[in-house]
């Protein structure tokens, strides 16, 4: 069976649990990775830090979220929707009758 290691969270060794190690080595890669700039559109602004961020190429400073520019949006999968029940409508023999 293979593991699986990020080279960020390797630190923190075997301490924390797994999930909050996968889940910080997660936002390391996202404020860590080049973004793209909300004025020129080039894929040049880094992080200086924590809500700071700077495009090299046009020399922009801005304020955004903590780890990343925009707002993340996570959903959640859908469930199955129910089977609808049919439901049949009682005829009563005085309505049948008119």
């Amino acid at each position: 069976m293979e593991k699986k290691h990020s080279k960020s969270t390797k630190r923190f060794g075997t301490r924390y649990g797994r999930s909050p190690r996968d889940r910080v080595a997660k936002v390391e890669v996202e404020y860590h990775k080049n973004n793209k700039c909300p004025y020129c559109g080039k894929v040049k602004v880094k992080r200086l830090a924590i809500g700071i961020w700077f495009c090299r190429a046009c020399k922009a400073k801005f304020a955004g979220k903590a780890y990343s520019i925009t707002k993340k949006i996570v959903t959640k999968e859908k469930e199955a929707p129910e089977e609808e029940i049919e439901v049949k409508e009682e005829v009563s023999e005085t309505e049948e009758e008119a």
